[in-house]
Protein backbone atom coordinates (compact mmCIF):
# COMPACT_ATOMS: atom_id res chain seq x y z
CA UNK A 1 0.00 0.00 0.00
CA UNK A 2 1.49 3.14 -0.60
CA UNK A 3 1.95 6.25 1.40
CA UNK A 4 -1.31 8.30 0.45
CA UNK A 5 -3.71 5.27 0.47
CA UNK A 6 -1.78 4.41 4.15
CA UNK A 7 -2.68 7.85 5.43
CA UNK A 8 -6.20 8.09 3.82
CA UNK A 9 -7.20 4.80 5.57
CA UNK A 10 -5.47 5.96 9.09
CA UNK A 11 -7.53 9.23 9.05
CA UNK A 12 -10.55 7.20 8.23
CA UNK A 13 -9.82 5.00 11.19
CA UNK A 14 -9.63 7.93 13.53
CA UNK A 15 -13.01 9.42 12.69
CA UNK A 16 -14.34 5.90 13.19
CA UNK A 17 -12.69 5.72 16.68
CA UNK A 18 -13.90 9.27 17.38
CA UNK A 19 -17.25 8.37 16.43
CA UNK A 20 -17.24 5.03 18.73
CA UNK A 21 -15.38 7.17 21.59
CA UNK A 22 -18.08 9.71 21.20
CA UNK A 23 -20.94 7.04 21.10
CA UNK A 24 -19.25 5.29 24.80
CA UNK A 25 -19.38 9.06 26.16
CA UNK A 26 -16.07 10.75 25.26
CA UNK A 27 -15.22 14.17 24.24
CA UNK A 28 -12.80 14.72 21.73
CA UNK A 29 -10.12 17.11 22.82
CA UNK A 30 -7.80 16.50 20.08
CA UNK A 31 -6.69 14.30 16.96
CA UNK A 32 -3.25 14.14 15.52
CA UNK A 33 -2.23 15.94 18.90
CA UNK A 34 2.18 16.83 17.63
CA UNK A 35 4.98 17.15 19.75
CA UNK A 36 8.33 16.88 18.72
CA UNK A 37 9.50 13.52 18.67
CA UNK A 38 5.68 11.78 18.58
CA UNK A 39 2.05 12.35 18.06
CA UNK A 40 -1.25 10.98 19.36
CA UNK A 41 -3.81 10.11 17.28
CA UNK A 42 -6.97 11.00 19.56
CA UNK A 43 -6.93 13.06 23.00
CA UNK A 44 -10.67 12.38 24.82
CA UNK A 45 -11.76 13.12 28.53
CA UNK A 46 -14.97 11.22 29.93
CA UNK A 47 -14.89 12.89 33.79
CA UNK A 48 -11.92 12.98 35.43
CA UNK A 49 -10.24 10.71 32.86
CA UNK A 50 -7.54 11.85 29.76
CA UNK A 51 -6.94 9.35 27.50
CA UNK A 52 -4.23 9.05 24.67
CA UNK A 53 -5.54 7.06 22.38
CA UNK A 54 -3.76 5.19 19.71
CA UNK A 55 -5.74 3.65 16.96
CA UNK A 56 -4.56 0.92 14.52
CA UNK A 57 -6.92 -0.09 11.49
CA UNK A 58 -6.17 -3.46 10.51
CA UNK A 59 -7.88 -6.08 7.88
CA UNK A 60 -7.95 -8.71 9.88
CA UNK A 61 -8.18 -9.34 14.37
CA UNK A 62 -4.76 -11.29 14.04
CA UNK A 63 -3.12 -8.51 12.72
CA UNK A 64 -4.63 -6.04 14.80
CA UNK A 65 -3.17 -8.04 18.01
CA UNK A 66 0.36 -7.85 16.50
CA UNK A 67 0.15 -3.88 15.94
CA UNK A 68 0.72 -2.47 18.64
CA UNK A 69 4.45 -3.42 20.43
CA UNK A 70 6.36 -2.05 23.34
CA UNK A 71 8.22 0.56 20.90
CA UNK A 72 5.12 2.02 19.04
CA UNK A 73 3.64 2.47 22.79
CA UNK A 74 6.89 4.15 24.53
CA UNK A 75 6.59 6.69 21.53
CA UNK A 76 3.09 7.37 22.41
CA UNK A 77 3.41 7.79 25.91
CA UNK A 78 6.62 10.09 25.68
CA UNK A 79 4.22 12.14 23.20
CA UNK A 80 1.13 11.83 26.18
CA UNK A 81 3.32 12.87 28.69
CA UNK A 82 4.27 15.90 26.44
CA UNK A 83 0.67 16.62 25.64
CA UNK A 84 -1.04 16.37 29.40
CA UNK A 85 -0.17 19.61 30.20
CA UNK A 86 -1.91 20.55 27.30
CA UNK A 87 -5.15 18.35 27.96
CA UNK A 88 -5.10 17.40 31.41
CA UNK A 89 -5.77 19.58 34.69
CA UNK A 90 -5.14 18.81 38.41
CA UNK A 91 -6.45 15.66 40.05
CA UNK A 92 -7.16 14.13 36.18
CA UNK A 93 -6.38 10.41 35.59
CA UNK A 94 -4.29 9.75 32.77
CA UNK A 95 -3.67 7.03 30.69
CA UNK A 96 -2.91 5.30 27.52
CA UNK A 97 -5.09 3.30 25.13
CA UNK A 98 -5.60 1.45 22.18
CA UNK A 99 -8.74 1.20 19.94
CA UNK A 100 -8.30 -1.06 16.63
CA UNK A 101 -10.46 -0.94 14.15
CA UNK A 102 -10.78 -4.11 12.05
CA UNK A 103 -13.57 -4.24 8.77
CA UNK A 104 -16.96 -5.37 9.49
CA UNK A 105 -16.28 -5.29 13.31
CA UNK A 106 -17.34 -2.95 16.12
CA UNK A 107 -14.14 -0.72 17.28
CA UNK A 108 -12.10 -2.82 19.80
CA UNK A 109 -11.17 -0.24 22.86
CA UNK A 110 -8.33 -1.04 25.21
CA UNK A 111 -7.98 0.55 27.94
CA UNK A 112 -4.73 1.51 30.17
CA UNK A 113 -2.65 -0.48 27.72
CA UNK A 114 0.65 1.13 29.02
CA UNK A 115 1.86 1.03 32.43
CA UNK A 116 5.18 2.80 31.81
Amino acid sequence: MNRRAAEKRGRGAETLACWYLRLKGWHILARRARVPGGEVDVVARKGKIVAFVEVKARADDHSADLALDEWRLRRVAAAAERLSTRYAREGDDIRIDALFIVPGRWPRHLPNVWQG
